[in-house]
């Protein structure tokens, strides 16, 4: 446990089926992964071979929006939905870099992402690690009100985790879970959110029904600009750059140009502000 965090149930890590988390290690270059991850990649890389250069985007995204927000917006405290398993320049590693007093919360239900994030920082005493569904809001407001100061701003990330969320009719549904997050954030908090889409239809019905199969249902859907456009109805956009492709979200080097761009999906998204 970290930071007071409560004890939960133990959960056995479950090597018989592929986890998203373990297959983003693997697409990564990491090492916390078992031959059903690896082979659930290679057929996710037939349908879409881009996949590897997505996750790396990706990553590079997470770096450059939490340095954006920490040194530019001057954001203090994290909440990290689904953060994964740890790998070079987490959050913490780049929020802290810029200011060594920054916390950061992940929330994460994967068995081993708990374990290695617990293993890795026990002794950081600026982040906490809650083993929560990202959906359960209130819980998750609950077990960091001593941590966090939920009358300050917070950026709160979603990056690459909604795609793993089915739609549903209740507040279980991607859009219902980023508005809930939303109105309990104070005014002048971000929230991020990036997710899979693609406008080809076999693109998107093969991605879902190989990673509904392989994760034995622990996955949501590939969806379109238009559905994660919705997410930031209530919203204050950051724009420049607006919704994109996240490889231009405040790039650091030129992007590639279309021509040498996938076609088969993209990590798209931005950052919205809270302002009501």
């Amino acid at each position: 446990m970290t930071n007071g965090e409560k004890p939960q149930t133990i959960r056995l890590i479950d090597s018989s089926q592929a986890s998203a988390a373990r297959m983003y290690d693997w697409l990564l270059g990491g090492t916390e992964n078992y031959e059903v991850d690896r082979a659930a990649c290679r057929e996710l890389l037939k349908i879409a071979p881009s996949t590897q250069q997505l996750a790396r985007n990706n990553r590079a995204f997470l770096r450059r929006v939490v340095r954006f927000l920490a040194a530019e917006k001057k954001i203090t405290q994290f909440l990290d939905h689904g953060s994964g398993l740890p790998t070079q320049e987490n959050v913490h590693q780049v929020a802290q870099g810029i200011n060594p007093n920054a916390k950061v919360v992940y929330v994460d239900n994967d068995p081993m992402v708990l374990a290695h994030a617990r293993t890795h920082l026990d002794d950081n005493e600026n982040t906490l690690v809650i083993d929560y569904d990202m959906r359960r809001t209130n819980d998750i407001r609950n077990a960091t009100s001593r941590f966090l100061d939920w009358a300050k701003p917070i950026a709160a990330l979603f990056v690459s985790v909604l795609h793993c969320l089915p739609d549903a009719d209740d507040e279980n549904d991607p859009a219902a879970l980023i508005r809930n997050v939303s109105a309990q954030l104070a005014p002048g908090s971000y929230v991020v959110i990036c997710q899979l889409i693609s406008d080809d239809p076999e693109v998107r019905d093969g991605v879902t029904r190989l990673m509904d199969s392989a994760t034995g249902g622990n996955w949501g859907r590939v969806r379109q600009p238009y559905e994660v456009a919705r997410y930031f109805e209530t919203l204050e956009i950051e724009d420049p750059p607006g919704l994109v492709d996240v490889i231009d979200w405040l790039p650091d080097s030129p992007p590639p140009p279309p021509h040498m761009r996938p076609t088969d999906w993209v990590e798209w998204g931005g950052v919205g502000r809270v302002c009501r």
